[in-house]
């Protein structure tokens, strides 16, 4: 029964998919642009996320951020709504396990994952034992470990307190 829904979901038009979309908040659109291939590329057009930047930020603000070059209205929401939530600073932040450094709503580099550290933790320790004589390429291992782990901890800290400024804010 839901693959018979699914399916005639797909056989919609784009313009009535459009229409429906159109009436989606950010987080909703961005939840079904991950539905499948048609949505994704439904819910990435330009207009659906030019009205959601206008509705948020206003004319005024949509005509000075406008995108330019490459840059879909897309980016530039997600940049903008960056900007509001962590600032325009040069900060480490954590989305889901995955950590970031962002400057100006930019995200500049990915850090790493805690996902890739636990299996790269077990990976180096199995290397170890496994290359008993090469002690470099474990010290290297080690040092890349501990600089991960000082970044994933001012990740968490940048969470933390953002989160205990919201709660004494309210």
């Amino acid at each position: 029964m839901i693959i018979a829904k699914f399916s005639k979901m797909e056989m919609l038009p784009v313009e009535i998919c459009m229409k429906i979309f159109g009436l989606l908040d950010y987080c909703h659109l961005a939840v079904a642009q991950q539905v499948c291939r048609k949505w994704k590329l439904v819910g990435s057009d330009n207009a659906l996320w030019s009205n959601l930047f206008r509705e948020r930020w206003g004319e005024d603000h949509s005509a000075f951020y406008a995108p330019i070059g490459s840059k879909s209205w897309k980016d530039v929401y997600e940049v903008q709504d960056r900007c509001d939530r962590i600032g325009v600073g040069l900060k480490i932040i954590r989305e889901g396990s995955d950590y970031y450094l962002v400057h100006q709503g930019e995200i500049q580099r990915h850090l790493g994952s805690r996902k890739n550290e636990e299996k790269e933790t077990a990976h180096s320790f199995h290397s170890e034992i496994e290359f008993n004589g090469e002690s470099s390429l474990a010290e290297e291992r080690s040092c890349r470990g501990i600089l991960d782990k000082i970044l994933f901890f001012i990740g968490d800290l940048e969470v933390a307190s953002a989160e205990a400024k919201r709660t004494r804010v309210t």
